[in-house]
């Protein structure tokens, strides 16, 4: 059998992808829809999710699952199929959060956000009375490192989807709005020590390549709260790697952040 051969069938017969590729080829960029995924100790619905390009409820929904969104070691998550996302509070979240203060609610209902295939606009921006943050979808956003923005969110040429901000090994990682911790660890290949908090029903922010993790998963934070510690971990140099994911596809950071 030719070796070209037995190389493809050796990719299709792999219950991942690779992860590494995912991350720095637009070849493989995601969402995938197509094979599976064997669960692995220590492993959650939403990193799997995240890996993959999906957003967990579609594909809790797609395998079958609700929340809590309960996974276990040695579960086969079918990848080509397609799940629905219904549009609810996620009491899995909800549930894990500790208490926090809720800003005061703003008498000016926000608007839903245009949405065009194919076409990207700018979300709904309402004014904030912090210079530090500003509110988009009804989430008040901030920088979560104060750094220089070494590369832009891109979807074309080298794909990147968020931005790195270079750092000093050790500085602060905040959180860009109040959440939750759904997950922190070191299991997808390319982020190195990676938190993931879930903000609403919509969107998730990411922070990747960090030192050493400060928080665990369940546990509620507030915007500006130190989540970890900058470093190098999935990469070659000290930085930041920041997402911001809606519905489970990455979106350009710099409409969500406040001008500095």
């Amino acid at each position: 059998m030719p070796t070209i051969l037995i190389f493809l069938l050796s990719a299709i017969f792999l219950s991942g992808c690779n992860t590494a590729a995912i991350y720095n080829d637009d070849r493989y960029n995601p969402p995938v829809y197509w094979g599976s995924h064997v669960v692995k100790g220590g492993e959650t619905l939403y990193g799997i999710a995240w890996r993959y390009g999906r957003d967990y409820r579609e594909l809790g929904d797609a395998n079958g699952l609700r929340p809590p969104w309960n996974i276990k070691a040695g579960q086969v998550l079918r990848l080509d199929r397609k799940g629905t996302i219904r549009h609810r509070a996620d009491s899995s979240a909800q549930s894990r959060r500790k208490p926090v203060t809720k800003p005061s609610a703003s008498r000016t209902s926000p608007r839903k956000a245009d949405s065009v295939k194919g076409v990207s606009k700018a979300p709904t921006v309402r004014s904030s009375r912090s210079k530090n943050s500003q509110s988009v979808a009804n989430i008040k956003w901030r920088w979560p490192h104060a750094g220089t923005v070494i590369a832009s969110y891109s979807t074309s040429g080298k794909v990147n989807k968020g931005i790195d901000i270079v750092g000093q090994p050790g500085d602060a990682v905040r959180a860009a709005a109040d959440g939750s911790v759904v997950y922190a660890g070191d299991g997808l290949l390319g982020y190195g020590n990676l938190i993931i908090v879930n903000h609403n029903a919509h969107y998730l922010s990411a922070y990747a390549h960090n030192r050493k993790i400060l928080v665990q998963e369940g546990e509620g934070v507030k915007a500006g709260q130190a989540i970890a510690e900058l470093g190098s971990s999935g990469t070659d140099k000290p930085m930041l790697h920041f997402e911001i994911r809606k519905n489970g596809n990455p979106v350009d950071p710099s409409r969500y952040l406040p001008r500095r």
